[in-house]
């Protein structure tokens, strides 16, 4: 069960960036249609653009239709229009903000709690909140203030240790929510649900019965039109260091004491401290990066990474990423666990794949089975939403022989209504419910885990391995595997 909240008003900062576009201005309106928005909720665009309330409106539609389409309705629309407003000022001019202020205190329809959205640049968060700060904008004397802030949070460690220097020089911790819409997903949320409420899984949810993890984000697309910001950032950066390593803490933590916040958020920071540190002389057996060049997508011939628009001829900049990481607790003790991410790949996948250990043979030593396969367990994130259980069993017939079953939960039916993650997150800061926002603590380990690869890859600037678009990456990844017989698994299908 919810929460229950307040009325607000989501200032957004960016409006017509394509995350505002895409994501912010299509979930809002589907909180609407899901009448979970208060009769006296505002939206409040601003924007450089010499833009009035009515041609905002007109760039809203165009938003909304390219968005959901036909799955439009006129009469919801409609109510959702009644809340919406634009403010003209650029975010780089102090006296916008005094301006800002004028419009919220002079405007009685405006409610009291105000959530400001910094759908920007990282470089502006904290021009942008020492401007709030000035003009009283986070001040709460009537209702609360809250902001929010997109990924990525810094750079590298030192730049995160400085913005948020920065930060909470004008801020409470209690009122920054840092996004990562990863952790809104339907299928990441289930985790936690899927581990602490079926008693069957902690009995084996531990190093005496699970042999590795793999936490997989693949996905076809390249870089477009991202590629000045990508090219400085890489999938480690873009990836691992934040949606990827968010997956690891939520399926290695410990049953938190409840299900605030606070409890969740500490169980989660107690993992990304107890992974063990990657000096350098280990980055090469415990880290992986590659490029992809030119191949195949779905039949179409793709140009590599060097020959997209706005990439330098020499970047080394990782398109692929894998990392091994060991968590050094009682329950994980020597279980690898491998994350990888790659653009131009295969198949568009998300999964978190567990394999069990190897059963002893020797009950069936007389008999034709030659081998015994392990159990997988797999989470499936994208575009399979599901849980599935592979086991062993006999084949029908006379002979000792065995093939692999599956139990499938699908989580979805056709009858479910599709909830983006942004919405969800939306509500939640509505509902001042932190849980799933990230906590300035987390940043810094995760940034403690990776720096020592960054600063190592940094140095190497003469060459890096590259695969072929359309592959599941390369072969020599496979390298960070403990033993021989393990391999990526691509797949949540049975024998993926």
């Amino acid at each position: 069960m919810r929460k229950t909240h307040e009325a607000c008003a989501y200032v957004i900062f960016g409006s017509t960036s394509n995350l505002s576009r895409i994501k912010l201005i299509p979930a809002l309106y589907r909180l609407e249609a899901a009448g979970k928005l208060l009769s006296k909720c505002r939206i409040l665009a601003t924007g450089r653009r010499p833009w009035d309330r009515e041609r905002w409106l007109e760039e809203v539609r165009g938003m909304l239709e390219a968005a959901l389409g036909d799955a439009l309705d006129p009469a919801v629309q409609q109510r959702f229009e009644q809340r919406l407003d634009y403010f003209r000022g650029d975010i780089t001019n102090p006296r916008m903000y005094d301006e800002l202020q004028t419009y919220i205190d002079e405007n009685p329809e405006l409610p009291a709690n105000i959530a400001f959205y910094l759908s920007i640049r990282p470089a502006e968060f904290g021009v942008v909140s020492e401007n709030l700060s000035r003009t009283g904008l986070l001040t709460e004397e009537r209702g609360w203030r809250r902001v929010v802030i997109e990924k990525p949070f810094g750079y590298d460690l030192e730049s995160a240790q400085a913005l948020q220097q920065r930060l909470t020089h004008h801020l409470e911790e209690r009122q920054i929510y840092r996004i990562d819409h990863y952790l809104g997903k339907e299928t990441v949320r289930n985790v936690l649900v899927f581990r602490f409420a079926n008693v069957m899984l902690e009995p084996l949810w531990n190093r005496n019965y699970i042999d590795h993890v793999q936490i997989t984000h693949s996905e076809t697309v390249g870089v477009g039109t991202r590629a000045p910001y990508y090219d400085g950032a890489g999938a480690l950066r873009d990836m691992i260091q934040s949606h990827l390593l968010q997956l690891l803490t939520l399926v290695a933590m410990e049953p938190p004491a409840s299900m605030e916040a606070e409890s969740l958020r500490d169980e989660k920071v107690k993992v990304l401290k107890s992974v063990r540190p990657i000096p350098p002389s280990a980055v090469h057996s415990q880290a992986f990066r590659a490029q992809y060049g030119p191949g195949k997508v779905d039949g179409h011939k793709i140009k590599g990474y060097l020959e997209e628009e706005g990439v330098p001829p020499d970047s080394v900049t990782e398109t692929y990423a894998a990392l091994k990481l060991y968590i050094d607790n009682w329950r994980w003790r020597g279980v690898p666990f491998y994350l990888r991410t790659g653009k131009r790949m295969a198949e568009n996948v998300s999964n978190i794949m567990i394999r069990f250990r190897q059963p002893p043979t020797q009950l069936f030593r007389d008999t034709q089975i030659q081998k015994m396969e392990r159990n997988w367990l797999v989470l499936g994130i994208q575009p399979c939403e599901c849980l599935r259980i592979q086991l062993t069993a006999k084949e029908p017939g006379l002979e000792m022989e065995t093939h692999q079953v599956s139990l499938d939960a699908g989580y979805r039916s056709q009858n479910d209504v599709y909830t983006d993650a942004y919405e969800g997150l939306l509500l939640d800061i509505m509902e001042g419910d932190r849980s799933l926002f990230l906590r300035y603590d987390e940043v810094e380990y995760a940034w403690r885990i990776v720096d020592p690869i960054l600063r190592t890859w940094s140095v190497e600037r003469d060459y890096i391995t590259s695969y072929p678009a359309g592959s599941w990456g390369p072969e020599e990844s496979r390298r960070l595997f403990d033993r021989e017989i393990d391999a990526w698994r691509h797949s949540s299908d049975p024998g993926g």
